[in-house]
């Protein structure tokens, strides 16, 4: 149980440095809501799909290969130093083509290739702080890793209110040279992307000191063996990539081009309220993965991997049912402008789809501690198919609700997929009774709130009230002895 309290302690830790800084950037949602169009909002938006696309390719699963060979290898300076070599080389030889081919790849996306060379600089930038950030993680180091996340977003987040709303306002009032020098009107997309270059610079210069502390040594045999466990990863980062964002794309490409980009900003405003589910399940994955690793050679190891999946679906049940039975709360907070809301009714599918990805990345344990990952890029190349096909077959007559359909489809087929396959590789001894009950309780909840009782919170709060006791008389004494163990 302790080391269950030191997880949960670094999972909040972890949080913080998730859920404020995505938070605060919930503020740029009202913002660029209430001052971009939908046809803008989705023209950013489907900026936004390539660059989680392209952060997954140019990281190459490097990430987690780090995490493994850190503490698999007695050598960890040469893991640290082989790692960053190769980041730094790919990173430049990125910067390199893709500059070589902007006008080609503006021609074919449709894309300004000025937000083709901001979104560029942004992915190189991003790409040079994975070791960094991921060293600071496998030391157990969250509280830097928090702060250093929190500056990235506050830094953004000022910055785009200071370019789109302080900034017109005052080179019209004042007569500021320097002022009027920086506003150019109709510039809104472009301080967008400059406010994430400078996030991100601002990033990278704070972690220089991490590239002088290292010795530039580099392994061939280390790098070929982190290639070799990594590249697997990568295709399954494709496939997620794929799963998350690409429908923002194939929403632009299959729709009348007359209402694409509006629908697609109206699909990706309204996404936005599913982030909550989101928060929760990345914060709980970057505290519990490099805990998984550590804890991999234990003997009881399976036993602690089941317990943690539970307690992961017991708050995620919650957080489903109450953002759900407060979602119409939610959107007069966060999307103001109501041209958007037509997009309301794919929200319950995109929390759920997001619940069932967490309770997916609980199970893919067996994979990573196995050096199965080739079984997780199956996974997620399962999952890519089936998002990729319904979105094709549907998206012409259904539009964003395709997208929405596709998305639960996908996750919830790998989370299925990962629990047979381990059970089968690597089995753990799961209680299936209690995290179905939980589950199938809270989606059937969360359906007659929004569906039948929609904005009557008196039988919101009522279904509420009645899972948070039934999961408190399923799980009272176990919380019992996390919290009052010392």
């Amino acid at each position: 149980m302790g080391s269950l309290k030191k997880l949960f302690q670094q999972t909040f830790i972890y949080g913080l440095a998730t859920v404020l800084p995505r938070m605060l950037s919930f503020i740029l949602v009202p913002l660029y809501t209430d001052i971009l169009p939908k046809k803008e909002y989705g023209e950013v938006s489907i900026i936004f799909s390539w660059i989680i696309l392209f952060n997954v390719i140019l990281s190459y699963g490097m990430e987690t290969a780090f995490f493994r060979f850190f503490n698999k290898e007695k050598d960890k300076k040469l893991v640290i130093s082989t790692a960053t070599v190769s980041l730094i080389i790919s990173t430049l030889l990125f910067l390199v083509l893709a500059f070589s081919l902007k006008d080609q790849l503006a021609n074919w996306s449709g894309i300004k290739a000025e937000y083709i060379s901001y979104t560029i600089i942004v992915l190189a930038l991003d790409a040079l702080v994975i070791v960094p950030f991921a060293w600071l993680r496998a030391n157990q180091q969250p509280m830097r890793f928090a702060v250093m996340k929190i500056l990235n977003v506050a830094v953004n987040l000022g910055l785009n209110v200071f370019f789109l709303l302080l900034l017109p306002e005052m080179a019209s009032e004042t007569k500021n040279g320097i002022l009027e020098s920086i506003y150019q009107p109709d510039f809104e997309l472009s301080y967008i992307f400059i406010s994430m270059v400078i996030a991100s610079a601002i990033n990278l210069i704070i972690l220089i000191p991490f590239y002088f502390k290292i010795k530039y040594s580099f392994s061939k045999t280390l790098w070929k063996e982190m290639l070799k466990y990594s590249y697997p990863i990568l295709f399954a980062g494709i496939a997620f990539a794929i799963n998350e964002s690409f429908d923002r794309i194939l929403l632009g490409w299959l729709l009348p081009s007359d209402i694409a980009e509006g629908a697609v900003g109206a699909y990706a405003a309204c996404y936005k309220l599913a982030i909550f589910m989101a928060l929760f399940s990345t914060a709980f994955r970057m505290g519990v993965e490099p805990f998984f690793f550590s804890k991999a050679t234990d003997e009881n190891a399976p036993e602690t991997y089941a317990l943690i999946t539970r307690y992961f679906v017991a708050f995620g049940s919650i957080i489903l049912l109450t953002v759900i039975i407060f979602l119409d709360l939610l959107k007069e907070l966060i999307i103001r402008n109501s041209d958007y809301w037509e997009a309301m009714k794919i929200v319950p599918l995109i929390l759920l789809a997001n619940f069932c990805m967490g309770i997916y990345h609980n199970l893919s344990v067996w994979y990573k501690i196995t050096d199965r990952t080739k079984m997780g890029a199956y996974i997620s190349i399962v999952g890519a198919v089936v998002t990729l096909g319904i979105n094709y077959a549907l998206i012409p007559t259904m539009s964003y609700v395709a997208s929405a359909i596709a998305t639960v489809s996908a996750y919830g087929i790998m989370m299925f997929l990962s629990y047979y396959l381990g059970q089968k590789y690597y089995p753990i001894p799961y209680n299936l009774k209690k995290i179905s009950l939980y589950f199938i309780v809270s989606v059937i909840f969360s359906g007659i709130s929004f569906y039948l009782f929609r904005n009557n919170y008196f039988v919101g709060i009522g279904l509420w009230l009645a899972f948070i006791i039934l999961v408190y008389s399923q799980e009272e004494k176990a919380l019992k002895k996390i919290i009052l163990r010392r």
